[in-house]
């Protein structure tokens, strides 16, 4: 493990602002030109296959982690062993964000492959809640159950095909049911959320306090737009 010697022997004159600001450009870059080219260019073309392939989230993330260890380390004076020991110190904070976050998704894939969502369409049939308040009920169980906002609305939409195939909704409707999935898995940001925990690690807040702050304005950006589609879906 290096020293605080080892460090500063090293460059101490800061990196200039438009190589942080490219560093963290070229992923955005590369995932946005990903998609315009499978959008403009045929299937069997190169440039969009290359593309696709450096476009694709995990690659444009490591050519911009690759870039990082270049220009903010090798060009600073870092060593390999002094970029390995910043690199591994890094991760410390961000394991439990990493373990709820994969757990989430384990949950909400297992929610989507029972079959959720047949029987929730036959329970519908038979009962006389709007689709938009079910919509908005869903999301939020999954939403304080496994706690990725992500998760939560891939696993509500896929919980409320059924239900909307079955029911032949304006196109009108559809839209105010993807939005009120999306209020429902933003309200109730809890400690099974990475984006908690992210907020909670790097402004330095209790988890008290994460909960009066976040949490709370999480919630009500949530049931705003909730209680928008809703009295929006009376005029469609």
């Amino acid at each position: 493990q290096q020293t605080e010697d080892d460090f500063s022997r090293v460059s101490k004159e800061p990196p200039s602002f438009g190589v942080i600001i490219s560093i963290i450009a070229i992923p955005l870059v590369l995932i946005l030109l990903n998609t315009i080219a499978g959008v403009v260019l045929p299937e069997d073309n190169f440039v969009r296959n290359l593309l696709v392939f450096l476009g694709h989230p995990f690659s444009a993330l490591l050519i911009a982690v690759l870039l990082a260890f270049y220009f903010l380390g090798i060009r600073h004076g870092y060593s390999r062993a002094q970029i390995q020991d910043i690199a591994t110190r890094s991760l410390e904070p961000v394991g439990l964000i990493i373990l709820v976050t994969g757990a989430g998704g384990v949950l909400g894939r297992v929610l989507v492959e029972s079959g959720i969502g047949d029987a929730l369409a036959e329970l519908m049939a038979a009962s006389n809640l709007p689709i938009i308040f079910l919509a908005f009920l869903i999301a939020t169980a999954v939403r304080v159950s496994q706690g990725s906002a992500t998760v939560s609305m891939v696993t509500a939409a896929g919980i409320m095909a059924p239900v909307v195939e079955a029911g032949n909704f304006s196109a009108p409707l559809v839209g105010l049911i993807t939005i009120a999935i999306a209020s429902g898995a933003t309200v109730l940001s809890h400690v099974n959320d990475s984006g908690f925990w992210l907020v909670n690690r790097y402004l330095g807040m209790t988890e008290a306090d994460t909960l009066k702050s976040w949490t709370v304005l999480e919630t009500i950006l949530g049931v705003v737009g909730f209680l928008v589609v809703f009295i929006i879906s009376f005029f469609v």
